[in-house]
Formats: C-alpha cells, sequence, structure tokens
C-alpha cells in the first residue's frame, strides 16, 4: 500500500495504541532548553526517579541568555535563575548540555541540524513550538508541553493522536529578491494562521527541492504558524551532503547504511494526502506582514486590507490588530518608517542568512535613525562570520553583530524592542508584545529586513537589486 513519507517514520516509531485512544510514540532525540525543563525536572524529582535515557537528550541556553557580554552574570533575575536550573538540572541527571561558553551553544533548532544531530527518518521533540524546523531533514518534528516534557524524559516516549497529512507543492522559478522566508509567509498569509491546523505538512515541487537546507529549515520552521503541528520536506543529496561529515554525523561504513535507509524516505508517487495545495512560485513577492498573527501579510507592494476585504466576523479582530500596529485599513506598506531591524531568532539565524544580507549591505550604511542588531544562532554561526570577514561588513555598515540566542525575537531576555517603536524582523511571530510590551512587529525576509534598514523604511528589494545591476552594467566603480 502507498504511503506517505510521514506514514514511514511514524509506523516505525509505534510502541503500541491505546485501545480507543492515542499511540504511544517512541521518540529518538529531545532537544531541551532552560524555559521549558524546569518545571519537567521537578516533575521527576518530585517522584524520585532519573532521565531515562539521558544520551537522548542534549540541553542549550538560548531563550533567556543575554546577546551582549555573555561572560558575564545574567542580569535579569528570572533568566538568570532559569539558565541556572538548566545547568544544575542536566549535571544531576547527566545530560549533555551546550550552555553559555561551550563551543556548541546556541539556539537549540540552529545547533541540532548543524551538529549533525538532526538526521532523516527519526523523531524529534522539544519543548518549544518551532521543533517543526528540523522537519526538513524528513523528520518527524514538533513541539511539546512542560508536561510532555517530563513523560519524554522519564520514558523516551509520547502520548500522541495521529495527525492528518497535507501536501504544499511549490512549483516554478522564484523572482529575484525571493527567499524562503518570502514562500513561507505566503503560504500562511494564502490559507491563513490555521490553515493547516490537525495537519503535519509536508512540503513538495520543484521550488521546495532547488533550496539550500538552510532555507527548508526557515520553511519548516513556520509550519506552526499555520497550525500544523510540524514540517517536513523528503531527504535527498542536499539532505546527504550537508550531514556528511558533521560532528555527531554517522560515519564511515555507517554513513553508508544509513544512506541507504534515507534513500528510501519519501512519499510514494500514489500516496494519498488528506488534502493537497499547489502554490506558483512565480506569483509569489517579497513579503510583509501588517498585523499581529503571520497570516497577516502581503506583498511588499500591496496594502493593508480595507474593511470591506475583510471577512465580517473577523473584522473586529482586525481592527483591534490595526489600532495596535498603528495602521489603517487600505494603507500601503512601502515606505512606512522603522525604527529597528533585528536579523535573527531559529528561522533566520544561520550562515547563509547573515552570508546574504552581508552580500547585500556591503558597501553601504545603514539609516542614521534605524537600529540593527545581527543575532547569529550560534556560537559555530558566530565564529564562521568572524572568519569570512563578516562581522568587518555588519561594522562598516553600522550593524550590530551580537552574541548566539533567540534575542529580540521574544522579549524574553535583554534584548527588547521599545514600546511604540516599529521593527522589522527575520523571527517568526508578530504577536501583540512578543518583542516587547507594546513594541510593533514586521515580519520579513533577511533581504527585506536589510533593504529596510538601509533605506530606513519598507521598501522592495527588487528595486534595489535591479538599479545596483544597473550600475554594474553602467560601469560603476563605486558598487561594491
Amino acid at each position: 500500500m502507498a504511503k506517505t513519507l510521514f506514514d514511514k517514520i511514524w509506523e516505525k516509531h509505534v510502541v503500541k495504541q491505546i485501545e480507543g485512544g492515542p499511540f504511544v510514540l517512541y521518540i529518538d532525540k529531545h532537544f531541551i532548553h532552560e524555559v521549558t525543563s524546569p518545571q519537567a525536572f521537578a516533575g521527576l524529582n518530585k517522584r524520585g526517579i532519573k532521565v531515562f535515557r539521558p544520551a537522548l537528550t542534549v540541553a542549550t541556553a538560548d531563550h533567556n541568555v543575554p546577546t551582549i557580554d555573555q561572560h558575564l552574570p545574567i542580569r535579569e533575575e528570572l533568566s538568570r535563575r532559569q539558565v541556572e536550573a538548566l545547568k544544575k538540572n542536566c549535571a544531576e541527571h547527566g545530560v549533555e548540555l551546550y550552555g553559555l561558553g561551550h563551543p556548541f551553544q546556541g539556539i537549540v533548532h540552529v545547533i541540532g541540524p548543524e551538529l549533525g544531530i538532526t538526521q532523516p527518518g527519526i523523531t524529534i521533540v522539544c519543548g518549544d513550538s518551532h521543533t517543526s524546523t528540523h522537519g526538513a531533514f524528513g523528520a518527524i518534528a514538533f513541539g511539546i508541553g512542560t508536561s510532555e516534557v517530563e513523560m519524554v524524559l522519564a520514558t523516551q516516549c509520547l502520548l500522541q493522536t495521529k495527525p492528518k497529512v497535507m501536501r504544499i507543492n511549490v512549483d516554478g522559478q522564484l523572482q529575484e529578491g525571493v527567499v524562503s522566508k518570502d514562500i513561507i509567509l505566503y503560504i500562511i498569509s494564502q490559507i491563513s494562521a490555521s490553515g493547516a491546523t490537525g495537519y503535519f505538512v509536508e512540503y513538495a515541487g520543484s521550488a521546495i527541492r532547488s533550496l539550500s537546507m538552510e532555507a527548508r529549515m526557515t520553511i519548516c520552521n513556520m509550519s506552526i504558524e499555520m497550525g500544523a503541528r510540524g514540517g517536513m520536506i523528503a531527504p535527498d543529496e542536499t539532505t546527504f551532503n550537508y550531514l556528511k561529515g558533521r560532528e555527531f554525523s554517522p560515519q564511515d561504513a555507517q554513513w553508508e547504511e544509513k544512506l541507504a535507509e534515507w534513500r528510501q524516505l519519501y512519499s510514494d508517487g500514489n500516496a494519498i494526502f488528506d488534502k493537497e495545495i499547489f502554490i506558483n512560485a512565480a506569483d509569489i513577492e517579497p513579503m510583509i506582514t501588517y498585523g499581529t498573527n503571520p497570516g497577516m501579510g502581503v506583498g511588499v507592494t500591496g496594502h493593508v486590507p480595507s474593511l470591506s476585504e475583510v471577512n465580517e466576523k473577523e473584522k473586529a479582530s482586525f481592527e483591534k490588530s490595526l489600532n495596535y500596529m498603528g495602521l489603517q485599513p487600505g494603507a500601503n506598506m512601502k515606505g512606512r518608517k522603522v525604527d529597528y531591524v533585528f536579523i535573527g531568532s531559529c528561522t533566520n539565524s544561520r550562515i547563509e542568512d547573515l552570508r546574504m544580507v552581508a552580500g547585500f549591505v556591503k558597501g553601504k550604511k545603514k539609516a542614521s535613525d534605524v537600529e540593527v542588531w545581527v543575532v547569529p544562532g550560534s556560537k559555530q554561526v558566530e565564529k564562521q562570520a568572524i572568519e569570512e570577514g563578516i562581522d568587518k561588513i555588519f561594522e562598516q555598515a553600522g550593524f550590530q553583530l551580537r552574541q548566539p540566542g533567540c534575542s529580540a525575537c521574544l522579549g524574553m531576555n535583554e534584548d527588547k524592542i521599545p514600546a511604540g517603536k516599529y521593527c522589522i524582523s527575520t523571527s517568526n511571530r508578530n504577536f501583540e508584545g512578543r518583542q516587547g510590551p507594546n513594541a510593533r512587529t514586521f515580519l520579513a525576509s533577511p533581504l527585506t529586513a536589510a533593504a529596510a534598514a538601509i533605506t530606513g523604511e519598507i521598501c522592495d528589494v527588487r528595486e534595489m537589486l535591479s538599479s545596483e545591476k544597473e550600475s554594474v552594467l553602467a560601469g560603476d566603480q563605486n558598487y561594491n
């Protein structure tokens, strides 16, 4: 019988099904961090039990950590206590911790792939909604709650109801200046922030296959933002080339064995999906959000919907969102002033993201009234950026390269956007207060964010790319 990629992996991990209830699913890798693990460890300690299989759990500090002066004690008391609790709990239970100062420290969904811990065909969970990132490798990866973190620590299993499966096909050629972040923001704008509720999504099509692994991670990362349980992409040669030789990837003979297994991980040609969506890549332009959920997005040349374009049942929440954002129905997005630019988060903080931004801003200067933070996703990304001279390009452009962490993706650390200020952000959520109390967030790609940093306003990066090409063709010697 023909099977989807999701079904193939799910079936191999089912321990049993509770009669009339959920499945008992075996978990291959469990990632933890300082925010959702303290209560889980407290539960274990209260029951007098240890982590069942500590070698299958990996910990890092990311949400609460400062991105300036990381070697100093964390100033915010709650953040400091949570990071210290993670260190204590991992030591007591024999869990590997990549804490502050460790060369592998970083955002949990960045370090898993770059270290080769994330691999095709496995099940991965973490007490963090954006665990779906790891699905880019052809894995079943999803976020769990604190009580479930405790369950996995205690049993290496999880009670789960099997979701439906959706396939989203993106075929064709992307426009210049359109990148993976634009693809996923476009999809969410089309199906809404709840359009994939109850589903696990597989992304397919020629446009998806053409993407690098880091670009695929961006897409899978935001699956949760349309209500999906998770997202995944079938592994291929791009996947295998990315993983080969990484710190915890299989080596030598084991690599060949795993490769043979991984090549079988795809949806059969006649597999049936519960829902299927088809998108033409050429229809996607650089995207920008205007509201307070990721589904409230438009192409950068578009406008905020007018009241007549909004469903009657949604008008109250729509108006509330625009009131928070300080925008008017029907307003154009281009030309809107921004105060901060944040390039980072588990969505867009990898080396390719930093290279993309550096390549665009080289030889340019940021707008004088815009503050720009670039936060690498890990110590390894930070190290590579410095080795490649990316830090110097940012310094010359007036961008601040900070230290690794979740940073201004969420107002849970010292990096907060001031109340009332506008931030164009490469992160994944634009909820009210997400980046700080009363902060206003526009979600966008690294390229669109970089363009806004230079111009000081929301702009169409395609126009800037086009003018630069014209300058080169005209022999402009000032082009860098």
